[in-house]
């Protein structure tokens, strides 16, 4: 239920934004040309009619809407500030105004008719968008605040369970008051209660007398938040709530110890699922992952097509015995194995692994016998991860993506029970490049570091973020002191 009451919500505001963005254009046009027109020299062509000066909305409504929802305007908002979500609108029309400059000045002659809009048309757009959206949200707010004042749109619950999950149910429901719903007191977990108020609400009794204390109590729902080690127990609770005309929602505990990913409830076939452990790049996201993997492998090659045969070249003439490509087996998605390909820096032909990393206390080391085998040019192609360009044929076989946690080697298995949560990497294709190694975190450093980052990674993933951190390679991807 609380999915549907964000999505219609959502569905409202996203509808609105859109009305309020094409009345911006018209109210720009107007401020344009009849009320600064004495003030702002008008163009030299005329007539000013709206369709031949105003900015086409029709190419502008939709960029400047995306560009609010780039900005996450419309994800489940907490109860923040107002002066926060004012300074989001405006970074969001910020961001609109200079992808639409960018669009117009491209597509100028193909898709405007070569019109020029001058610069004060679009920062009056942006102006009256801004108010328009800003002013909308505050009285939004306003109408909502007055509606619960008044008992409208609220709805009041209790929870069935004062342990460290019940609380967390409070905090989060206190944090989240876009849903109207508030919780209004607990019912304790233990046979008998043992306290007569949590978190600053009223304990109405324990499970043994929860029937007859609900009984008087003025609520629509509750929330049954118990310990798992109690969850046998809660087929007895849910029989005992269906006496009363109350909406009932479990909240399972999940210990931080099962590590879930992205957990969410669904269903097959009429049988209730809760996935904890989950591809994130299932569905269409893992569709436009792969597309943006496959059109960027074929941009990239093109562009170092030329270097990589120079270094080719170089390996083979100056680079010592062995081969000029190198290949290593690694673990990939699912622990399933593959060869990664790597410009060799090594001189040593029947060396089987390019870096062994050594677990000491979270931290890698090489030894020293591996630096001196690596060769001059080499250590240039480690120091600006050049030697890594061979892995887009990777790429493009379905071994890797261009983004994601590094693979790592068969000393994976060392970490399995050391390490908790490193196993959830093989949820993910690995990646060339990475949040661990946009942040520095490559060659001699804290694997258990690198664990955490992929881990954020995973939890937090979107085509937005990849398309981010693809962006900070450019700047801190290629030359660290750390890839040696």
């Amino acid at each position: 239920m609380l999915k549907e009451h964000y999505r219609f919500f959502r569905s409202v505001l996203i509808a609105s934004d859109l009305g309020l963005i094409v009345a911006g254009g018209v109210a720009a046009y107007a401020l344009r040309f009849h009320v600064l027109n004495e003030v702002i020299p008008p163009p030299e062509s005329g007539p000013f009619t709206f369709a031949i000066h105003a900015i086409p909305l029709g190419f502008a409504a939709p960029i400047m809407l995306a560009a609010m929802i780039w900005v996450g305007q419309y994800r489940p908002r907490r109860d923040e500030r107002f002066i926060l979500e004012a300074g989001a609108v405006i970074k969001g029309v910020v961001v609109g105004l200079a992808a639409m400059i960018v669009v117009f000045s491209i597509f100028q002659n193909v898709l405007f008719r070569g019109q020029h809009y001058s610069g004060w048309q679009f920062i009056l757009f942006g102006m009256c968008t801004a108010a328009l959206l800003i002013a909308w949200r505050f009285s939004f707010r306003m109408a909502l605040r007055a509606a619960r004042a008044h008992g409208w749109n609220t709805r009041a619950v209790a929870i069935i369970g004062t342990g460290r999950l019940g609380q967390h149910v409070y905090h989060t429901l206190k944090r989240n008051t876009w849903t109207g719903i508030t919780p209004v007191c607990f019912i304790s977990h233990r046979k008998q209660r043992t306290g007569e108020d949590c978190m600053g609400l009223p304990v109405l009794s324990g499970l043994a007398d929860m029937e007859e204390a609900l009984k008087g109590a003025e609520i629509t729902g509750v929330f049954v938040a118990v310990p798992g080690r109690m969850s046998a127990r809660i087929a007895k609770i849910i029989l005992s709530l269906q006496r009363f005309p109350l909406d009932v929602r479990i909240v399972p505990d999940m210990s931080p110890k099962y590590l879930p990913i992205n957990m969410s409830a669904s269903e097959l076939d009429g049988m209730p699922l809760l996935s904890i452990r989950e591809s994130p790049f299932n569905g269409w996201g893992g569709v436009l992952k792969r597309g943006i993997d496959i059109v960027g492998c074929v941009v990239l090659l093109a562009i170092f097509a030329v270097p990589m045969m120079i270094i080719g070249l170089l390996i083979y003439l100056w680079g010592g015995e062995g081969p000029v490509f190198y290949r290593q087996e690694r673990m990939g998605l699912n622990g399933r194995r593959f060869r990664i390909f790597k410009f060799r820096t090594m001189n040593h032909a029947g060396t089987q692994q390019l870096e062994v990393q050594r677990a000491d206390h979270g931290s890698d080391a090489r030894t020293k016998a591996e630096t001196r085998r690596i060769t001059p040019i080499g250590r240039f192609l480690r120091r600006t991860s050049l030697d890594e360009l061979p892995q887009l044929f990777n790429v493009i076989l379905g071994h890797m993506s261009l983004v994601g946690p590094r693979p790592m080697a068969e000393l994976i298995e060392g970490f399995r029970d050391e390490w908790r949560g490193c196993m959830l990497r093989q949820n993910v294709k690995p990646g060339i490049t990475g949040w661990a190694q946009v942040n520095g975190l490559r060659g001699q450093t804290s694997l258990r570091k690198r664990l955490q980052y992929d881990l954020f990674y995973i939890r937090h993933w979107s085509l937005m973020f990849d398309l981010r951190i693809l962006w900070m390679t450019l700047f801190r991807g290629f030359l660290h002191p750390q890839a040696s």
